[in-house]
């Protein structure tokens, strides 16, 4: 009795399918998906044979997920479904799919859309469909209801009414039904079957059979996990829009969409009111609790539960039970009775309340969210509202006439300039006017080559910088007010200066103009920043604007992005491109490196012999390509650079070293382990620590200033007689051009140790390289590309190659990839964390090669004897259903009872188990939540832990890492992904926040939304099946099918599972501009555009396909292309070594359907496929018929359309 109807509303489609597996009279399971999600924006819900269904629309996704891998952009709703008919239409020929299907999507340009595809390749756009028996019922109610203007709400109650009309008419109906939505936002599931009455939209009413046949009091259900968020529609309840026939009312309502609170410990409690609206008496059979999360944590009583004022005896008759069982309600009779809820943890509770009247039975859900002092302390200070749109510029900064008053520049210490000034590098307006028209530039469609680096680097450099300048004017504030400071400066309150929101340094600049109704009269004023304060910045404007500002005078502010660092990157890009092509792109034709190495005694410390042989191949290396070090977290990548620098140092006296690295932070790190080497001594005046001027003087550890330079607090770039007799200089990437600047020769240095290469972009990475590599310069990059990878703000720039590192783009060169000793050496053997932390990330991210080689301290793990269940696992996975929010116009996400939990666990570990504060990091992915758990902790005991995103810690350990996921919902998981945000859908921020932790993880958060992602459903059950799980209750176990390599980011579309290799590969580039038509090499279309033209005479006179000499088989009616083995037994192409196609056997075509055509891609599946070698005469269309004209399966030549058959007369509504 399948069921699968859809509908397209206002703005959005939606597909709903019934859940039975059904064989004939069987039923196999009752929670099967029907619906198939092809990419992030379109669904296909299907109808037949359980098999058919499940690998039709499994091939389907496949192919759409492959098209998009492979051409960069997604199939469009028409193009897929195009698609689907014409691999129905193939499959009549042989080996028919019986498969209806419903696919909806939504495209950017046309917005929803839904088409009808039958079983024999009928294909029809419709704003509403149906298939199988509950057709018929669906089709009448939407017929009778359904507008095309529908919104959300109404479509989902429409949903309600067909889901109803099937239930009462069918003899045998499903018992469940599962809907999905999709939109702008994506393709997501909008409801799920929870429980047999979780189908009403509205918490209306569920017709069950006769209490004589069903007994419902006292039975116990499973809701399962009830997602608010998305699943509003059957969280609220509105009595005026239900027709039931008794009112009842909701306990503990929702407010504004979140549940009620109380605190744990304390019994919450709210009336139930049942209202008998008919004529008659009814008979109340049964109210009782179907199910409750956690178990047994509501009751139900006649009596208004006791308080700490009712009398004894009050207490002592106070009855309470799980239901109520026979009552009789009058006519207009208000019944009322108690449900109450004793939490004793923190986070959602959750019931559903079941009330058994005449033949009906009527739910309602309930949720009461459970917190303690800390949560509640943390809850928002004022309603999130989107920041409305800022008015006008108040100067356009990228006129070249843009009028404003300069402001006065802060002192930079040392007058003296550099002998190589830092050019302009303005924006191309080209491509300013490409990119915000959402157009890609030329050089970047032809990718990255040997003779476009510069100009391939710069126009994506470009790309960000748009980005950056964008991202800085969310910052613009209005109608403020500055302050006098010092009787010199004008202060300006920025709140989030601390989280780098926005990211303001000494040297920035702002505008700003009198906040009047008349902005165009106005003057503007340029005001540098000279200080930043944790909230404050102090500027300078004008002299005369100083003397004229008022206290109480409103501004409007505009932020600028500061270039400087940018402008170095142009600079470092256009200068590579004199950098020796062999370096930059290296391969196996150039000249191979033979270094002869001689063994060392380490200085440092004692080495495992992977480290010791790269220390050595360093050592003995005379230039050419970089070697490259890399291996996990834990390996001690940067302790082999420490040593390699030691070892040079003290055997090459006249080498010149050159180390750099991504952050100060890193920069600092290496220069505290160099020294503090005690075998190694080195001279204080041999080694310097370069800053740039905008660092904040106390931001430095100040053992570190002696190697530094300064002037007045304020850092300096030493001249170059200074710089030249330092043997080692330390520097981040960036602050590397102010070398060059000052003057520094190419070849100065004789190595360069690049760390954490895997988070610097390519141009950073050429900053130092650039001006200052010769060829015989020693290039040593160190880092991991399965962490993560450089800060890119610009989504499109990421895409095209600014998200890849030098390090990442080397690895794929077949130099590096096939492990070349001479050039690389990894690293597996983990010094940092314990055997069971490690095991999962190296089987997800490592091919299970990491060796653990922690020496285990016993002080920490008996710290937490009593947190685990098992000290010889030191893993926990809290799981706790929270509640996302957010506060104010700040649209980052917290979550206070995580925040809460993290607390409390914090507290236990310092305050009973004698941890340190430095021996505890928490990471979280949003900065609210930051700020949230820093706040926590500075009020309960001012805890100084260092809390931060997944970037703050790499590079980091701490013997303890607490995680906290923030996510309780799954409605905004699609944003998430596609804005890199959060952790879920992004497995290098996975690996890099479980491997953080050197002796214990605890992992704080919702599972029933974390096992949505194949990494954390992996890290989940490996903690349940060790007895590591505590907290809410378990989802079901979520089986992942196409995985790709755990460390791939699915960006574009998921890995399928199967090489790409497997598809047919086009000799020439023939998709059109639109990237959705096939347009042939040569002109082989006949006159009329939809018939295909044989390049010579090969049809006969009776329109029959003549082959050229040499090209049939021994076997009748089978064709074998010339120069081709024979295919004995299969129906499948089998190339030559020498074709465009893989050596494993695949199934190719063309597919043209009406307007568009379609390659024909992988057949997995062995049936359903593509026309091929195998193909009898018989089967083969007429000369000039469209390939939309075939006939059912068995049609002779005769029964085809004629010959020149236009596409409106096919059977074909496109």
């Amino acid at each position: 009795m399948e069921s699968v109807f859809g509908l397209v509303g206002k703005d959005f489609a939606i597909v709903v399918a019934d859940t039975s597996a059904v064989h004939s009279i069987l039923v196999h399971k009752t929670n099967e998906d029907k619906i198939m999600v092809l990419d992030s924006h379109k669904l296909m819900g299907a109808s037949g044979e359980t098999g058919d269904r499940a690998q039709f629309t499994e091939y389907i996704q496949k192919n759409v997920s492959l098209y998009q891998f492979r051409n960069g952009i997604p199939l469009t709703t028409a193009a897929a479904a195009n698609f689907t008919r014409g691999e129905l239409a193939t499959a009549l020929r042989k080996n028919p799919y019986m498969v209806n299907v419903i696919l909806a999507g939504y495209d950017k340009e046309t917005g929803p859309s839904l088409y009808n595809i039958d079983y024999i390749a009928s294909l029809h756009k419709v704003d509403k469909a149906a298939f199988g028996y509950g057709s018929y019922f669906a089709l009448s109610m939407m017929d009778r209801h359904y507008r095309r203007d529908m919104t959300v709400e109404e479509a989902i109650e429409l949903v309600d009414k067909c889901i109803m009309e099937i239930r009462s008419r069918l003899v045998i109906a499903p018992p469940n039904f599962l809907i999905k939505i999709v939109d702008k936002d994506g393709a997501r599931e909008l409801a799920w079957p929870l429980l047999e009455s979780s189908l009403q939209s509205l918490m209306g009413t569920v017709r069950y059979k006769s209490d004589d046949e069903y007994s419902v009091i006292g039975d116990k259900g499973d809701i399962g996990f009830i997602d608010i968020e998305n699943c509003k529609s059957i969280c609220s309840y509105n009595p005026s829009e239900e027709s039931e026939i008794v009112n009842i009312s909701v306990p503990f309502p929702l407010v504004k969409g979140k549940p009620q609170s109380g605190f744990v410990g304390e019994t919450l409690f709210d009336s139930i009111t049942i209202k008998n609206t008919t004529g008659e008496p009814l008979d109340l059979w049964s109210v009782s609790i179907y199910d409750s999360k956690p178990e047994n944590s509501f009751t139900i009583s006649i009596m208004e539960p006791p308080t700490v004022k009712s009398d004894v005896e009050y207490i002592q008759d106070f009855v309470e039970s799980f239901s109520l069982e026979d009552r009789v309600l009058r006519t207009d009779q208000a019944l009322s009775i108690w449900l109450s809820c004793k939490p004793k943890e923190i986070g959602l509770h959750s019931a559903a309340v079941h009330f058994s009247v005449g033949d009906e039975t009527i739910e309602r859900l309930v949720f009461v969210l459970a917190e303690d002092k800390i949560s509640q302390s943390l809850s928002s200070s004022k309603p999130y509202q989107r920041s409305r749109k800022k008015k006008q510029d108040v100067v356009n900064a990228h006129a070249a006439d843009a009028a404003y008053v300069v402001g006065r520049r802060p002192s930079r210490g040392s007058n003296r300039g550099f002998k190589y000034h830092l050019p302009d590098y303005p924006i191309p307006a080209q491509i300013r006017d490409m990119v915000n028209n959402q157009q890609i530039p030329d050089v970047i469609h032809e990718g990255l080559t040997e003779t476009n680096y510069g100009p391939f680097f710069k126009t994506l450099l470009a790309m960000e910088e748009i980005k950056l300048e964008e991202d800085m004017r969310a910052y613009d504030m209005e109608c403020v007010t500055m302050k006098r400071k010092r009787n010199q400066f004008l202060s300006l309150e920025v709140s989030g200066l601390a989280e780098k929101r926005p990211s303001l340094v000494t040297g920035d600049y702002i505008f700003l103009k009198l906040a009047t109704d008349d902005e165009s009269s106005n003057v503007a004023y340029q005001g540098y920043i000279h200080r930043v304060e944790a909230e404050e910045i102090y500027l300078k404007f004008d002299a005369e604007f100083h003397s004229s500002h008022r206290d109480s005078d409103l501004y409007n502010v505009q932020f600028t992005y500061n270039r400087t660092g940018m402008r170095r990157l142009y600079q470092a890009v256009e200068a590579a491109e004199c950098l020796d092509r062999n370096f930059l792109f290296p391969s196996l034709s150039s000249k191979m490196r033979l270094a002869q190495h001689k063994p060392l005694v380490p200085m440092s410390c004692n080495l495992n012999e992977e480290q010791m042989s790269a220390v050595q191949m360093i050592h003995a290396c005379k230039g050419g390509f970089p070697y490259l070090i890399h291996g996990p977290p834990g390996t001690g990548k940067t302790m082999t650079l420490i040593e390699a620098i030691l070892q040079i140092y003290n055997n090459k006296r006249n080498a010149r070293i050159l180390v750099c690295a991504p952050s100060n932070s890193a920069a600092d790190h290496i220069l505290e382990r160099l020294i503090s080497q005690k075998s190694a001594k080195i001279q204080k005046n041999e080694i310097f620590r370069l800053n740039a001027y905008t660092r904040p003087f106390e931001d430095v550890n100040p053992s570190y200033i002696e190697f530094c330079c300064v002037e007045d607090s304020i850092f300096q770039c030493p001249s170059h007689w200074d710089l030249v007799q330092y043997r080692i200089i330390i520097s981040t990437y960036t602050s590397a051009s102010l070398l060059y600047a000052e003057g520094i020769r190419r070849g100065h240095f004789s190595y360069f140790f690049l760390d954490e290469a895997g988070q610097a972009s390519e141009p950073e990475t050429m900053v130092p390289l650039s001006h200052l590599y010769s060829k015989d310069t020693v290039v040593v990059l160190a880092g991991d590309p399965m962490q993560l990878g450089p800060v890119v703000f610009s989504r499109d720039a990421e895409s095209f190659g600014l998200g890849t590192s030098f390090l990442e783009r080397l690895f794929d060169c077949e130099l590096y990839s096939s492990g070349n000793e001479n050039y690389m050496t990894k690293l597996v053997r983990n010094y940092r964390t314990h055997e069971a932390i490690l095991r999962l990330p190296s089987e997800l991210f490592y091919d299970g090669e990491l060796i653990p080689c922690k020496e285990e301290n016993t002080s920490f793990s008996s710290s937490w004897e009593d947190l685990l269940p098992d000290k010889e696992f030191p893993l926990l996975f809290i799981g706790i259903q929270g509640c996302d929010e957010r506060e104010g116009s700040n649209p980052s996400w917290f979550n206070r009872i995580e925040a809460s939990k993290v607390v409390e666990i914090i507290r236990l570990l310092i305050e009973e188990k004698g941890l340190k504060e430095d021996d505890i990091g928490v990471i979280t992915p949003y900065r609210q939540q930051v700020c949230k758990i820093r706040g926590a902790l500075e009020n309960n005991g001012k805890l100084n832990i260092k809390v931060g995103s997944v970037e703050q810690f790499q590079g980091q350990e701490r013997q303890v890492i607490i995680i906290s996921t923030v996510r309780s919902t799954i409605k905004h998981n699609e944003f998430d992904r596609v804005h890199y945000l959060g952790f879920l859908s992004n497995p290098r921020r996975f690996n890099v926040a479980i491997t953080r932790a050197k002796s214990l993880l605890v992992v704080i958060g919702n599972p029933h939304i974390l096992c949505k992602d194949s990494n954390w459903n992996n890290l989940l059950w490996y903690c349940v099946e060790n007895g590591s799980y505590k907290g809410c209750f378990l989802p079901e176990r979520e089986v992942f099918g196409l995985e790709g390599p755990a460390g791939t980011e699915h960006t574009e579309a998921p890995y399928l599972g199967y090489e790409v290799e497997n598809v047919c590969q086009p000799s020439n580039g023939n998709w059109d501009e639109e990237g959705d038509n096939w347009q042939p090499s040569e002109k082989q279309w006949g006159e009329e555009a939809d018939n295909w033209k044989p390049s010579e005479d090969q049809w006969g006179d009776e329109g029959n396909w003549k082959p050229s000499e040499g090209q049939w088989g021994q076997e009748e009616h089978q064709s074998q292309p010339s120069g081709i083995p024979q295919v004995e037994a299969e129906d499948h192409f089998e190339p030559s070594d020498t074709g465009d196609f893989s050596k494993v056997q695949v199934k190719v075509k063309v597919l043209c359907v009406a307007d568009e055509i379609v390659v024909g891609m992988v057949d997995e599946l062995g049936r359903g496929g593509n026309s091929s070698a195998g193909s009898s005469v018989g089967e083969l269309p007429p000369a000039d018929s469209s390939v939309d004209g075939l006939s059912p399966a068995g049609s002779s030549v005769d029964d085809l359309p004629p010959a020149g058959s236009s596409v409106d007369e096919l059977p074909l509504d496109s």
